[in-house]
């Protein structure tokens, strides 16, 4: 039975209290996390500009010391630098970059190779320096403690913004989460917890687990793969043999990514049909920017959806 997708007169109404609700929740939870990102940012970048002598400092020997200090790096360019713009103009490897991003190294990488490659991020970092910012780079001058300041607080800005949208991104979802565990423990199901080892085909009636690996086998694949699911829901009606309902937790806080990701869910849905029939329902569970677009996509891909401003729609899908 649809539920939503098949609903388009109510799309528009549904979008607006949606997007609602998603701006009552960030105005209350973004300035503190925010805040709380630019404490931490900006201890990073002082530490940074010590660290590389006020970015005077970023040959090899120094990023080997101090891998962690790339993440300021990256953004003390113009333009910055994304992760993988980085890894593609220095022409390294990804796992050297991620590792990096971590304060850390790759633990099985030549020693020549280690080498090569932190030079070649070092001539990136170095011809793309913004000297608009680290006004002392051009003049080879020794820095003033205001110039020093005004660079810290510019950089740490804009790593503000690059930390901050993941850990908004995180916590939405974790929230979104809670709301479906709420809404489930009000009607006496009852939650796997981490590592007791359920599978998603073996729950009992009227239990549920978070970020449950479902095997799937791809078309034309010769083997599965595990796809994660947030929300894994045995209803309480279930009889041997059938599957639990599969709820992927989305949100976004604007209309302009909803797009790209569109297809990921497709995906999904398609791999698990394929594996397990029409038997299994994957649905969406939404709170934010997602316009007509892209739930006509969904909709077309015959996935359904529950907005989380009405939550109650759960019990339609038999919950």
């Amino acid at each position: 039975m649809d539920v939503n997708r098949d609903k388009p007169d109510r799309w528009k109404p549904d979008i607006a209290l949606s997007v609602d609700m998603y701006n009552c929740w960030f105005l209350e939870f973004a300035p503190e996390a925010y805040r709380n990102t630019r404490i931490h940012t900006a201890k990073e970048v002082e530490a940074t500009l010590k660290t590389t002598e006020n970015l005077t400092n970023i040959k090899t020997a120094n990023l080997k010391a101090n891998p962690s200090v790339i993440r300021t790096l990256r953004m003390s360019t113009c333009p910055p630098l994304a992760v993988d713009r980085l890894i593609g103009l220095a022409g390294v490897s990804k796992n050297l970059v991620l590792a990096m991003e971590k304060g850390k190294l790759p633990s099985r990488m030549l020693d020549h190779d280690l080498e090569k490659q932190l030079e070649e991020i070092s001539q990136v970092i170095e011809k793309m320096a913004d000297t608009d910012i680290f006004v002392w780079l051009s003049g080879k001058m020794k820095p003033s403690e205001k110039e020093i300041y005004r660079a810290a607080t510019i950089v740490a800005d804009r790593l503000c913004g690059s930390v901050a949208n993941p850990v908004i991104r995180n916590a939405q979802e974790k929230r979104q989460l809670a709301a479906i565990s709420r809404w489930l423990d009000q009607r006496d199901y009852r939650q796997f917890a981490p590592g007791e080892g359920t599978k998603f085909d073996t729950m009992d009636p009227g239990t549920y687990a978070f970020r449950l690996n479902v095997p799937v086998q791809p078309e034309g694949a010769l083997r599965t793969i595990n796809i994660p699911v947030d929300a894994v829901i045995m209803p309480k009606t279930a009889k041997t043999g059938d599957f639990p309902l599969l709820v992927e937790a989305k949100s976004a806080g604007d209309f302009t990514n909803v797009n790209k990701r569109q297809k990921e869910e497709a995906t999904k849905a398609t791999q698990l049909r394929h594996t397990y029939g029409d038997r299994i329902h994957y649905i969406l569970f939404l709170c934010g920017y997602f316009n007509t677009g892209y739930l006509g996509y969904e909709a077309a891909e015959r996935i359904d959806w529950v907005w989380e401003h009405r939550i109650d729609d759960l019990t339609e899908f038999g919950l």
